[in-house]
């Protein structure tokens, strides 16, 4: 994945080029392997225009409201876990690693830059920073976001800090989101409906 001026590439983590050998060497041929590997440059590349977080609210700003489904990146899908086990903090965050970044964490108040995909319980997505085709920049652990984000990003109560280049998923009890009013109402709906507990799938990809 893009991390600051990582692109799948030449410039690419040793993360990246394992992945892109394990290509070459399983079942794809290198013509395959190298399409893939350009599609993925595309869809994740650093020049694109960040999000902007001025016109939403602190506690919105998690949500880039462009809440539509995210693509799902098949060459990334072979470097991670196939299962996620979550452990749970005494807040009720709970969080499970499917990689492990390779970089610094993040420090409080850092301005940092992360992708994310955003699922209620049932599965309904409500928010891809994927589909916007650029991550969110915002500032961590300063209340630009949700609460379970500051504190699964960061770590707090037992839960450990990511470190750049990680996905981690993130189950996030209603207190450490948006409580009981939900989120995206309007006219009597809402699109993260009161109480609601979140699921997000966040990449880490490091400071802006």
């Amino acid at each position: 994945m893009s991390s600051l001026g990582f692109s799948v590439g030449t410039c690419s983590p040793p993360s990246e080029q394992r992945k892109y050998r394990f290509l070459v060497n399983n079942s794809l041929n290198k013509a395959e392997a190298i399409n893939l590997r350009n599609k993925q440059k595309a869809s994740y590349d650093p020049e694109l225009s960040l999000v902007q977080l001025s016109s939403c609210g602190r506690r919105e700003a998690i949500l880039g409201f462009g809440f539509s489904i995210g693509l799902l990146d098949n060459v990334s899908a072979l470097a991670e876990t196939t299962s996620c086990e979550f452990s749970v903090s005494p807040s009720g965050l709970a969080f499970c690693d499917k990689v492990v970044g390779y970089g610094p964490e993040a420090v409080k108040g850092q301005l940092i830059k992360a992708h994310y995909v955003g699922k209620l319980e049932n599965g309904k997505v409500f928010d891809s920073s994927y589909n916007r085709g650029k991550p969110l920049t915002f500032r961590i652990g300063v209340g630009e976001v949700i609460r379970g984000w500051d504190q699964g990003i960061l770590g707090s109560d037992g839960i450990p800090p990511m470190l750049t280049g990680g996905k981690r998923t993130l189950k996030i009890p209603p207190e450490l989101a948006y409580g009981d009013r939900g989120a995206g109402c309007k006219g009597g709906s809402c699109l993260i409906p009161p109480a609601s507990v979140l699921l997000f799938d966040i990449e880490f990809i490091g400071k802006a």
